[in-house]
């Protein structure tokens, strides 16, 4: 990318959004972000990738570079958005015009720019040393010493053929329906975390006891959704050491109550 390349517009203003706090096309919703005249968090992440997905499937083809830009918008979205929802002490905002804030996520395309630059370059010297895949390694010892009737011995060269079609039979397919799939819905854990705040303070262990890693994930989700709806908040003393779950006091409290 050229210095000239950083001052055009983003490639996405053609992308029309139609979510609930918001209708219009990509590039003003980005802006109102910048300025917080939209919430971050009322916005939904998900249905703006399927919106561009769907923009995609219209055109019919694909813009590597506008997809390029849109991965990176979303990602610093979605980076954003996850330290919105995850609480901490309150820290002075820096403030930012939009003028730098646009800076900032274009010297983010800029680094995604040399990384598919270089990602291409890699994939060019690989085609080019397609059909020489080797590997530099010494004899095991068992086979750097042999003795004179081993070492001119003649075989017969079907068995060598042989050897080498059984290499290529392929292994009977693995079987893996006896083995059960958890299944866990966010309501569910939202069920139990709720159960858990009405006897009042608990850690985080407490509502993963004897659980899944898909159950553990889905409880963290839930946990987040509660604390953007304000009915909770959680404190952790240290890195990985527990996490303390409290019902949420105050205004926040009182919001979601109402």
């Amino acid at each position: 990318m050229s210095p000239a390349t950083l001052k055009r517009p983003l490639r996405l203003v053609d992308l029309e959004l139609d979510l609930e706090v918001f209708n219009g096309p990509f590039d003003l919703l980005l802006t109102l972000i910048l300025r917080e005249e939209v919430d971050l968090l009322e916005v939904d992440l998900a249905d703006v990738v399927i919106s561009y997905i769907d923009h995609l499937e219209a055109r019919g083809e694909l813009d590597l570079e506008a997809a390029t830009e849109f991965l990176v918008l979303i990602t610093s979205l979605l980076e954003l958005k996850s330290r919105l929802m995850l609480p901490g002490e309150e820290i002075e905002e820096i403030e930012l015009d939009p003028g730098e804030a646009a800076t900032e996520l274009l010297a983010r395309l800029l680094d995604a720019h040399r990384y598919r630059t270089a990602a291409e370059h890699l994939s060019g010297l690989l085609r080019e040393q397609s059909g020489h895949r080797f590997r530099s390694a010494p004899l095991p010892v068992s086979l750097r010493r042999a003795s004179l009737p081993e070492a001119s011995a003649v075989y017969d060269p079907g068995r060598l053929a042989q050897a080498i079609g059984q290499l290529l039979v392929l292994p009977p397919e693995v079987d893996v329906r006896h083995i059960p799939v958890p299944k866990v819905t966010v309501a569910e854990r939202l069920s139990v975390l709720r159960s858990l705040l009405r006897r009042g303070a608990f850690n985080f262990d407490e509502a993963v006891r004897d659980a899944d890693r898909v159950t553990v994930a889905v409880t963290l989700f839930s946990l987040l959704e509660l604390y953007k709806q304000g009915e909770l908040t959680w404190s952790q003393e240290q890195p990985f050491g527990t996490i303390e779950v409290r019902p949420a006091t105050g205004p926040r409290a009182e919001s979601a109550a109402a």
